[in-house]
């Protein structure tokens, strides 16, 4: 990943996890999970100074890692001059203020450098004022003393340091009264955009529109793979959280059908739940498209516990009845003999090289929730407006002036069908029923 500032400039912090045996699967540290978190690191703007992987029964309740592990941490951060120290894991207000009264230095959790990242990349009104609500939810129970380090942003007068973007210092100081009045107000705020987003989806169920949603792990190229099917313009940067805000652009299928295709946040693991209930009315579009892709970096050695992740959250939104297709982006940097994804229903693609589209396209049309009738039709002359809502559904395959009438096939859907049921007369389709 190539690195955006000067390392003398950039926050330089230690990364620490914690692999406890009480811990679940998915909320302890290993090596893969540091990778990870060195990469949202750099997409934050710093650079890892060095890992630290803590192995106990359980955690210390009150430094963590253990006031001995602590003190080494403290002395690498020092030869390495380090301004803060990073851990994979969530901590709790006590962990953090024992940690920095160890080590000196600020300390963060994974979460809170998730957020620092959100709080660059959100970009439109409703972007920010997710992010907003998910800071104020996760700072308000770690206001006591935890955020004295941000004093380090007035007397340093440079660029605001990792984990201290978004609400700032004068609003961090003010009373849980006021913050709580503050989430309150951007929850109705976002309950009006909401409303706003449901009304165009209605609007895109009353007019048969059908939508396909890309999800996906982070950096897994969706963005990409929007531009290359819809030249949408999307942000598509080799960085994690690339994509915050969705774009949802036309997308015509090879058998005419025009679909919605939606580009959505990427997803991480341990997402903290704070964005996930902040961003959940964004993530919701997912929920509700018609159609489901999956993508996931296949190249990644983490491809399949990516596409898990996923599926899990996917779960969470209650998509269990949507159709969802793996579709397993850079194959071109793996092979077939190399691979252990062989999933059913999977689409493997390169956006960046244009490989694999055809397929994909079509494992759209075939999940398509109606699947259009080829029929053909005998439009009498003064009927043949019907051939030009035809076209404008995108339905119409070919026509032909004939001394009785249009002579027009078509690909149609129930819409289109009652338009020309009483005309037909040649049914090309497998399918009876519509």
């Amino acid at each position: 990943m190539e690195e955006r500032f000067d390392k003398q400039t950039q926050e330089r912090a230690v990364l620490v996890g914690l692999n406890a045996d009480c811990f679940a699967e998915e909320d302890t540290a290993t090596e893969s999970t540091l990778d990870e978190l060195e990469d949202l690191l750099e997409t934050a703007g710093g650079f890892c100074t060095g890992k630290v992987l803590q192995n106990r029964h359980t955690p210390d309740s009150h430094s963590f890692i253990g006031e001995g592990k602590a003190q080494e941490v403290r002395m690498l951060a020092e030869a390495t001059q380090s301004t803060m120290v990073i851990f994979d894991n969530e901590l709790s207000p006590g962990n953090i203020r024992a940690l920095e009264e160890i080590i000196g230095l600020p300390v963060l959790d994974r979460s809170a450098l998730i957020l620092d990242i959100f709080a660059q990349r959100a970009k439109t009104k409703e972007g920010r004022l997710q992010v907003e609500l998910a800071q104020y939810q996760y700072l308000l129970p770690r206001l006591t003393g935890m955020w004295t380090h941000l004093v380090r942003q007035t007397a340093s007068g440079g660029s605001s340091p990792i984990g201290t973007r978004g609400p700032g210092e004068t609003k961090l100081e003010t009373d849980r009264r006021h913050i709580r009045r503050r989430i309150e107000a951007l929850r109705e705020q976002l309950k009006k955009i909401e409303v706003g987003r449901h009304e165009t989806q209605r609007r895109r169920e009353k007019d048969g529109t059908v939508t396909v949603a890309l999800v996906g792990y982070t950096n897994a190229g969706k963005s990409t793979l929007m531009n290359l099917l819809t030249q949408a313009g999307v942000l598509a940067e080799d960085k994690l959280f690339a994509t915050l805000d969705p774009t949802a652009r036309a997308l015509k299928l090879p058998g005419g059908k025009t679909v919605m295709l939606i580009d959505t946040v990427g997803l991480v693991r341990r997402l903290p739940h704070h964005l996930v209930e902040a961003f959940r009315s964004t993530l919701e579009q997912a929920a509700t498209a018609d159609i489901i892709l999956n993508v996931c970096d296949a190249s990644s050695p983490e491809a399949r516990t990516h596409l898990d992740v996923t599926n899990e959250i996917l779960q969470s939104l209650g998509c269990g009845d949507r159709p969802v297709i793996p579709v397993l982006n850079k194959w071109d940097l793996v092979g077939d003999a190399d691979s252990a994804l062989h999933l059913t229903g999977a689409v493997r693609i390169s956006a960046l090289k244009n490989e694999g589209i055809p397929a994909l396209l079509q494992a759209i049309e075939d999940n398509l929730p109606v699947k259009p009738v080829d029929v053909t039709a005998l439009l009498p002359f003064a009927k043949t407006g019907i051939a030009a809502q035809l076209r404008k559904a995108g339905a119409l395959v070919s026509e032909e002036y004939v001394p009785e009438g249009l002579l027009v096939h078509a690909r149609v859907e129930p819409r289109e069908m009652a338009l020309i049921k009483s005309y037909i007369v040649e049914n090309n389709s497998e399918s009876e029923n519509v």
